[in-house]
């Protein structure tokens, strides 16, 4: 059964003059000729995106939308009317928020954090803005370690407020952080700690433990590598010059230098760290 919102894999059973019909079932569902590559022939299966159009006519698209049903991302809003708002999906035909899922009222220009849903009424794809309502950690469905993806949902005293896998929310401290970051960036990360009572998480960047320290091992040889097999940068270096240079925590650094050292790949100095042959 074709699902509007998300992406599908169906069958090209017939191209015509104005594009492709993809087998839905019934009488077949339109991919318009912009969006067919020549190779295509019937029989071919195609992963698309299908939405309603302006005349509530479900279409397929092989654009990559914004987001999809069930997704939280931060959107920019090209109009506004009586009825609601319109934001930029990344397809021909923007998305719908109706006034009443506005929580101050949109204005064009602006970009807002919404939900991804399907209306009961239209079947049609829409959004809302009142999110906080949607997330819980009641009950949960992460563990300790897990990666996970998280969107920056708002500043607190003591971190980013997050969204994580679009169903919780967890912090992430300040002292985890070492870019700037803004609302609605993603990220993956992992679940550093989950606090109870109240299933209260912390997150962090990145992957956990030696699962990032895999990852990173190859970042600092190839920098090592362009820069003559010596950069000036150790234990003693600040967490902020060695993110700007390296892109991680300083504990990061420590632990990835620290295996580098033990498979005898560097050596440390006074003043950094140096390739060995």
């Amino acid at each position: 059964m074709v699902k509007a919102g998300v992406f599908n894999t169906l069958t090209i059973s017939r191209i015509t003059g104005i594009g492709a019909y993809l087998d839905d079932g019934g009488d077949g569902l339109l991919l318009p000729k912009r969006f067919l590559s020549r190779q295509v022939k019937p029989g071919d299966t195609l992963n698309v995106f299908v939405y309603h159009d302006s005349e509530n006519r479900l279409i397929a698209t092989t654009q990559q939308p914004i987001a999809v049903v069930g997704d939280i991302a931060l959107m920019h809003c090209v109009s506004v009317t009586s009825l609601g708002a319109f934001l930029d999906w990344g397809l021909m035909k923007d998305l719908f928020v109706p006034r009443s899922k506005q929580i101050s009222g949109m204005r064009k220009g602006g970009d807002y954090l919404v939900k991804l849903y399907i209306d009961e009424q239209t079947g049609r794809v829409a959004a809302t803005e009142k999110i906080e309502s949607l997330l819980s950690n009641d009950p949960i469905t992460v563990k300790e370690k897990e990666i996970v993806q998280l969107l920056i949902y708002r500043k607190s005293d003591i971190g980013y407020v997050t969204i994580i896998n679009n169903l919780h929310t967890g912090v992430l401290h300040f002292n985890e952080v070492y870019r700037n970051l803004q609302i609605g960036d993603k990220l993956e990360g992992f679940i550093k700690e989950i606090k109870q009572p109240g299933n209260k998480i912390d997150v962090a960047l990145g992957k956990p433990g030696y699962q990032r320290v895999e990852d990173e091992t190859t970042k600092v040889l190839d920098l090592l590598h362009k820069s003559n097999g010596y950069l000036p940068y150790n234990d003693k270096s600040s967490p902020e010059d060695i993110y700007r240079e390296f892109g991680m925590s300083k504990k990061t650094f420590k632990m990835t230098t620290g295996r580098l050292y033990k498979e005898k790949k560097i050596e440390f100095t006074e003043s950094g760290i140096k390739l060995l042959a």
